[in-house]
């Protein structure tokens, strides 16, 4: 289950989005079951929709859509019908997914879709950005009972708020929520993300908030999770060279693997939010810092002062801080040069 309200030492949930890449052929979608699984993904994402209920006959298709399919001119509903995931075949990606030891998880854009999904025992479900001011969408998905991550592409707050508004009326509870900060455009301009919204959305309704990925590469990623994000969603593709609207915006395997390796460093780099000295630290606390030293030989009642006294390694001796302190004195004996200063 998800956490909608993690601890610094919690993992970040990572969902590898095949979306619609498998290219409506299951042995590809397999095989990125296999290549999510490989690079440590918690979950990998696909989309359960049906064109004809999600689309109408003559909704054209995105701008970035009809630029990462160049030369074909069919419309939004004729593109997706060749992309939609057949019932059946959510069984075998299943099993599939429970094979390979990495977790199943679908969108759905339609009540038929959110249904089915329901159906098969998923314990959360992601309501994407498209479908943010759907208001019976949003019952419906709340109705469930479930664990739920809003993506916020698009949104602004008001609307965000009303959404929040219409899913806990209908039965999700706040802490059961988690909002996905998200720029939705593909390619996202890396002037356009915004990542300091993630505490702005953390902030502002009280919940987890994670960051849905569009942008090319994988450093903005790892930026959200040094930011709080905890759960990161990344489109990912077999290869960005095949045919289709998302593969030019998507993660090569490799680049996954990278993807998460980074975020569990991140996750070990943020450690504790309390200041103090590591282990590995003080190893080297005597050797790196400095000690106040004779600068000459001093004899024993000299009086010690700027002419005869430096500061060097190591830190074994009495510290620079306490400087004034000795600036004054008497020597209680002979010193060397270089030796450490006893009071």
């Amino acid at each position: 289950m998800l956490s909608s309200v993690p601890s610094t030492r919690q993992s970040t949930l990572i969902i590898a989005e095949a979306g619609v890449n498998h290219n409506g052929d299951m042995a590809t979608a397999r095989r990125l079951v296999d290549a999510a699984a490989e690079a440590g993904a918690d979950l990998v994402k696909f989309q359960t929709f049906s064109a004809k209920t999600l689309v109408s006959a003559k909704a054209v298709k995105a701008e970035y859509q009809n630029r990462n399919e160049a030369g074909n001119s069919e419309t939004q509903q004729s593109m997706l019908q060749r992309l939609e995931l057949p019932k059946e075949s959510h069984f075998d990606l299943l099993s599939h997914c429970a094979d390979c030891g990495i977790g199943f998880f679908s969108t759905a854009f339609d009540f038929d879709s959110l249904d089915f999904l329901n159906q098969l025992g998923l314990p959360y479900f992601k309501v994407p950005s498209g479908e943010i001011t759907n208001l019976p969408y949003l019952r419906r998905v709340a109705g469930f009972g479930k664990e739920l991550i809003l993506s916020t592409g698009m949104a602004t707050l008001g609307e965000i708020e009303a959404a929040l508004e219409v899913i806990e009326q209908s039965g999700c509870p706040r802490d059961r929520i988690t909002l996905l900060h998200c720029t939705t455009e593909y390619p996202a301009p890396y002037g356009e993300v915004n990542l300091r919204a993630i505490a702005t959305l953390r902030d502002a309704f009280g919940v987890a908030v994670g960051y849905s990925d569009h942008t090319e590469g994988i450093e903005i990623s790892l930026a959200a999770v040094a930011l709080g994000a905890t759960i990161i969603e990344k489109h990912f593709t077999l290869d960005r060279s095949m045919p289709g609207p998302d593969h030019a915006a998507s993660l090569q395997p490799d680049e996954l693997r990278a993807l998460v390796a980074g975020v569990r460093r991140i996750e070990l780099a943020l450690g504790s939010s309390r200041k103090q000295r590591t282990l590995s630290e003080e190893k080297n606390r005597v050797v790196v810092r400095k000690s106040i030293v004779a600068s000459r030989n001093i004899k024993s009642g000299e009086v010690f002062s700027e002419e005869n006294l430096t500061v060097k390694r190591p830190g074994s001796g009495l510290s620079p801080m306490r400087w004034d302190e000795v600036i004054g004195c008497l020597a209680i004996r002979d010193f060397a040069a270089d030796e450490e200063i006893q009071l």
